[in-house]
């Protein structure tokens, strides 16, 4: 079979898949439940002696509320979209940033709440906000003991989750002695890898089958590239484990970076037999991709893994760039420019997408279409600029694994599948429209989806990459900002996109490059009121 053939086949399951989603994406999986955020409380009269139930609270609160039948988001969810955001874990947060991680996950409403010490009481307030109409749904305030604290917490979880047939006996058996618990969180933040190594075990030897602090050990090996004692810390969570699945993911990634690929192979492939998802798809294919062997008997090739992955969950970048860069590995150079062509218009400012694009144009024959891919690839990351990364050749290296759990992301492409006979220019046109709107409303959330809409079908569209630009950095996404706007750019100099770009650098604290951005619109338009406005915020300095 032909390359051509070959990716016509994909693009006909992708849209399969595509209308699929669109028209019946209730029929299988059911309504989802509303999802709730939890953030760390705040400790009031900044008591030393409770600092760690800021984040205790709400990983309490998260467990008991996820015990009772809600969907409450995952501490690693959250902590992503801290990174994400550039929040520092233990920052107190303002309304405005709860609201932004919120819409970062996905959450339908957010839980707040603070706590203190009253004499010998423990008194805990949350407040839960719907955060599409700002209203408060609930406002619960509770006392007690310091040692009845998961009492407390489950009375108060009671009243903002819906009713739950789980008895008080069920919630308890869930959580470890409250001194364990005490240390786990400790772990959790603690600030050096030694410190927190020293809780995590302390826990686990106060409770060997409190398998939680099992998998923050983990995490801190695996941070500190320690994969060997990363797996030994999980391999000895047992299947019965409510958290069994979780540990055998992070033992598949730690055996993928020790380069034990049957090992890693196996443990994927008994995880996808388990529960077949779009992670563990991608994961197995990049065991096979290392690997750089024909398959075992019964094993699939990494693109046929990566497809399977792209069909599970068309509309996440990273699967879509996977499956062409296993194309282009696997000299399919058709099918490597389908796929590369679709991972950037999901994510315009993916530099190693626009770069491997660039490398299969040129091997194609489109002399023109390499050349702008190469030059977009270098104006958004500087490993591409001559002399770096060896040249024009293709890097090794450039899969992305995946974890678990994994922020979401727009459909955008089963959004469309109902508009496909639509002329793109023209349709493109209504969405930038109903961004720009949309984004003068300050409804910043609505704006990026249907500015993501215009983008996917206009990939170099300049203005929807400027408001882009102009909403993540009204968001404090400043990295995301920065992309934005270097595509914008490239895609057609302005003074508009070079003065808003300045002032990303600047937020990011990189004046000299926030000057010369102000400079270059100025030269460009001497009246640009953004540009004038931030070398006065420099000047101020």
């Amino acid at each position: 079979m032909s390359g051509s053939e070959r990716a016509s086949r994909r693009l006909c399951a992708f849209a399969l898949f595509a209308s699929f989603a669109f028209l019946s994406p209730r029929a299988s999986f059911g309504e989802p439940l509303p999802r709730i955020l939890v953030v760390p409380f705040e400790n009031v009269a900044r008591d030393a002696r409770i600092f760690w139930l800021t984040e205790g609270a709400a990983v309490v609160l998260a467990d008991d509320l996820n015990m009772l039948g809600a969907s409450a988001i995952t501490r690693s969810e959250r902590h992503q979209a801290f990174e994400k955001l550039q929040v520092p874990p233990a920052a107190t947060l303002t309304d405005a940033t709860v609201i932004r991680i919120g819409q970062l996950v996905g959450a339908a409403q957010v839980v707040v709440g603070s706590l203190q010490l009253d004499g010998e009481s423990i008194v805990i307030r949350a407040r839960s906000i719907a955060l599409d109409t700002g209203r408060l749904a609930a406002d619960v305030t509770d006392r007690g003991e310091p040692s009845e604290l998961f009492k407390i917490f489950e009375r108060i979880a009671r009243k903002i989750a819906p009713p739950s047939p789980k008895t008080s006996e069920e919630i308890e058996s869930r959580h470890p002695p409250l001194d364990v618990f005490e240390d786990y969180i400790k772990g959790l933040l603690a600030e050096t890898p030694a410190t927190a190594i020293k809780y995590l075990t302390t826990a686990l030897s106060g409770e060997p089958s409190f398998d939680p602090a099992r998998l923050a050990l983990w995490d801190v090996y695996a941070d500190q590239g320690d994969h060997e004692h990363a797996l030994a810390a999980v391999l000895r969570v047992p299947e019965e484990s409510p958290v069994a699945r979780e540990a055998r993911f992070r033992a598949g990634l730690s055996q993928l970076q020790l380069k034990k690929y049957d090992d890693a192979f196996a443990t994927f492939k008994a995880l996808l037999d388990a529960a077949p998802t779009a992670t563990v798809l991608n994961n197995l294919g990049i065991v096979q991709l290392r690997r750089g062997a024909l398959p075992q008997a019964g094993q699939g090739t990494a693109a046929y893994y990566f497809n399977k992955a792209v069909e599970a969950d068309a509309g996440d970048p990273d699967y879509v760039f996977n499956l062409g860069y296993a194309d282009w590995q696997d000299r399919d150079t058709q099918a490597a420019i389908y796929w590369l062509r679709e991972a950037v218009r999901r994510n315009p400012a993916d530099a190693d997408a626009h770069f491997v694009l660039g490398t299969a144009l040129a091997a194609g024959g489109d002399a023109a279409g390499s050349t702008r891919e190469r030059d977009l690839a270098r104006r958004l990351s500087s490993e591409y600029e001559p002399g770096k990364r060896g040249g024009d050749a293709v890097p090794k290296g450039l899969e992305r694994v995946k974890n678990e759990v994994e922020l979401p992301h727009a459909g955008i492409e089963a959004r469309l599948a109902s508009s496909e006979q639509r002329d793109q220019e023209e349709l493109a046109t209504f969405y930038l429209d109903r961004g720009r709107r949309l984004y003068q409303d300050e409804q910043d959330r609505e704006a990026i989806v249907e500015l993501n809409r215009a983008t996917y079908l206009s990939p170099y569209r300049a203005e929807a990459h400027v408001l882009l630009g102009r909403i993540y950095l009204r968001n404090g996404r400043v990295q995301e900002a920065i992309g934005a706007l270097k595509i914008a750019l490239w895609s057609r100099e302005t003074a508009e996109a070079h003065a808003v770009l300045g002032e990303a650098y600047r937020q990011a604290k990189d004046l000299a490059a926030a000057r010369a951005e102000a400079q270059q619109a100025l030269a460009l338009d001497p009246n640009s009121a953004d540009a004038k406005q931030l070398l006065a915020r420099l000047d101020a300095r």
